[in-house]
């Protein structure tokens, strides 16, 4: 009488599983690297380019000034920012990597209610990119409007919601908590431009970001906005 076959271990099953998830992290981990790897497209930003060089940027800390004086509001374009930032950023990568790395530029692009605020750097003579989303929030307080600069926070992915996205790592979109990697430098960059700061979010009393441009409002223009007739 032939022997009754036996059944067959599940053993080959769970290792032919186990190695197809390991092949799919692998590529997964290697499609990652190859776009963060990759620098961002900068083409669209207003202000990038060859033909920038030659323009002549706006002086945007003596605007400010003078919109806050004279109780004005003024407006910036994404062009004009960039322009401003390509003549005065001075801020150069230090430490350990400072003859291998070097932070060449910074590009600020103008969404709709946010900015993408993105640095450009050599690394071993290739270009990298790394960018931050950000949002102005005004909130009411006591006897004041307070403006504060916080994470963008928008969805990561439109059927991936959470966790929120934070920027980019060179063509990456990487969620925000991926941004502890490069939240010192961004400090730094905040403190080079701490008097520019203090006048567009702290000075000015309404702002808002729009694609392609920033508008800023003082006090006095907001007061005046705030009684005149409206028109339709």
């Amino acid at each position: 009488m032939a022997d009754t076959p036996k059944p067959k271990s599940g053993g080959g099953c769970i290792g032919t599983l186990a190695t197809l998830v390991l092949l799919a992290s692998a590529s997964a981990l290697a499609a990652a690297v190859f776009f963060i790897i990759q620098p961002q497209d900068l083409s669209d930003i207003g202000g990038y380019g060859p033909s920038a060089k030659s323009a002549t940027p706006r002086d945007v800390k003596a605007v400010m000034r003078s919109a806050i004086d004279r109780g004005q509001a003024v407006v910036f374009t994404e062009a004009e920012i960039n322009q401003w930032l390509g003549r005065t950023l001075g801020a150069k990568q230090g430490g350990m990597l400072a003859g291998q790395v070097s932070l060449d530029r910074v590009w600020v692009r103008l969404e709709n209610g946010f900015a993408e605020v993105i640095t450009g750097r050599s690394v071993m003579g290739r270009p990298f990119t790394v960018s931050m989303f950000l949002k102005v929030e005004q909130k009411q307080g006591p006897s004041e409007v307070r403006t504060e600069v916080s994470l963008h926070g928008g969805p990561y992915h439109e059927l991936l919601p959470k966790p929120p996205r934070g920027g980019r790592f060179g063509r990456l979109v990487v969620p925000q908590g991926f941004l502890i990697l490069i939240l010192p430098s961004y400090r730094k960059l905040a403190e080079t431009y701490r008097e520019e700061i203090h006048l567009a979010f702290e000075e000015m009393t309404r702002v808002r970001i729009e694609p392609n441009r920033l508008i800023l409002e003082s006090q006095e223009f907001a007061d005046r906005s705030a009684v005149l007739p409206k028109t339709f």
